[in-house]
């Protein structure tokens, strides 16, 4: 049959016509979704939430004296490693495909535009979510230095310790090539990554620092625990962004991570309270409160991988490990002022460890008959634990020889409030 130009325009437009479902379909897969976009911008507020309440966590713990000396302490970190994450810190933990370590390609964010995806959500909006992952990490083991440590050398220690302990280690585990992520390591939220490195290190320090002045023949009582109730029930409703956040998308694995952390948090606390109630005659607030932080440490490296029945089992179980975790300073002697160590570094070790017992979903564990998963996360918490504890003595013994770690007993017998910050957080 003859094409007249007719039929060769009108066989054009029919090919056209055919073409249009795929090149819409291209078109929206080069664009971020809405709904997730939307999710991660609301988790990453969520995580800034945390911030305040770690503050008002840590500082009704303290005695008076030192009640704005410890809120400077996380709104230290929110300045120093907000700016150095942009600057160094995010293309160290993101920004390339090495073993130990990321590239430095996208110093200051450079190569990154407001167009930049990460599988569907836009690049800026994932990097400020990770960076507040990068902030909290320092922030929490400022509870093991309270009452003794000198700011100038906490800003300098925070700022070295991100750059060299936290960002290899979030690479190490989330970053594209990292050795643990290619050799199957689970951590859903950071228990590895966020909890075990900065608690193990909160020890070191603890340790390097000495005890306060007075420990432990002086009682040093929580000046207001309501104000610790308080942070706790901040870092609760905040971490629903930092566990339900990281599925990184609003679909059923942020709704199961978000189930997890809900349960695991409540039944965390509540064997917090009865262990202290078989114990003591009397459950506390103060028991209450870190029940409910330690069964959030526990189950943030199972979150998306673990259904609500073993969350329940992660919980109850936090509970009395962390009690135990936190009463070993007692036995042993160390001044762990706020309990860094005993709930973070001893919950995010037995966290990620449960992990590979419990993981059931999207991945299997000891339970589901993967006996592996279990020595994978082994070597993950031996690893990230030695890592960080040999860099932290590093830094600190460069610190010490260069600035000196501790305030002089004059200044502490005073305050840090007054001697640190010429204020007082009580003019009654």
């Amino acid at each position: 049959m003859k094409e007249t130009p007719k039929r060769k325009l009108l066989m054009i437009l029919v090919a056209g016509m055919m073409l249009l479902p795929t090149l819409a379909f291209a078109e929206e897969a080069a664009t971020a979704n809405p709904g997730d976009t939307a999710w991660m911008l609301v988790s990453t507020a969520l995580v800034f939430v945390m911030f305040p309440g770690l503050a008002l966590f840590y500082a009704g713990m303290v005695r008076s004296k030192n009640v704005l000396s410890s809120c400077m302490h996380t709104f230290a970190a929110m300045a120093i490693i907000g700016v150095q994450w942009v600057v160094l810190g995010y293309t160290m933990a993101f920004g390339g495909a090495g073993s130990f370590f990321g590239g430095f390609e996208n110093l200051f964010l450079n190569g990154i535009t407001p167009e930049s995806l990460t599988g569907t959500i836009p690049t800026l909006v994932f990097v400020m979510f990770q960076g507040m992952f990068a902030i909290i990490t320092p922030a929490l083991i400022s509870g093991a230095v309270a009452e003794r440590m000198k700011f100038s050398t906490y800003c300098v220690f925070i700022l070295l310790w991100a750059t060299l302990v936290y960002d290899p280690i979030c690479h190490w585990v989330w970053g594209d090539g990292g050795w643990l992520l290619e050799m199957g390591a689970l951590d859903f939220a950071g228990g590895t990554v966020v909890h075990l490195s900065s608690g193990i290190s909160a020890l070191v320090v603890a340790l390097f620092l000495g005890k306060r002045l007075g420990y432990p023949r002086e009682r040093m009582m929580p000046h207001n625990l309501s104000m610790t109730l308080l942070g706790a029930g901040l870092l609760w409703f905040g971490w629903f962004g930092f566990n339900a956040g990281s599925a990184l998308s609003a679909g059923s694995g942020a709704g199961l991570a978000f189930a997890a952390t809900q349960t695991a948090a409540a039944a965390a606390a509540l064997s917090w309270m009865l262990l202290e109630w078989i114990k003591a005659g009397k459950p506390s607030a103060l028991g209450a409160a870190s029940g409910v932080v330690a069964g959030l440490v526990v189950v943030t490296p199972a979150a998306g991988f673990v259904t609500p029945f073993w969350a329940l089992v992660m919980g109850l179980l936090a509970g009395i490990v962390c009690y135990c975790g936190v009463m070993m300073k007692h036995k042993f002697g160390y001044d762990d002022s706020l309990d860094a160590f005993g709930v973070h570094g001893i919950g995010g070790a037995f966290g990620a460890l449960a992990t590979g017992v419990f993981a059931t979903v999207g991945a299997s564990g000891v339970i589901a008959g993967n006996l592996h998963q279990l020595w994978v996360q082994f070597i993950g918490v031996a690893a990230a634990g030695a890592y960080a504890v040999v860099v932290t003595v590093v830094i600190l013994a460069v610190l010490k020889a260069t600035m000196g770690l501790r305030v002089s007993e004059e200044e502490e017998v005073v305050g840090l409030d007054q001697s640190a910050h010429s204020e007082s957080g009580y003019n009654l």
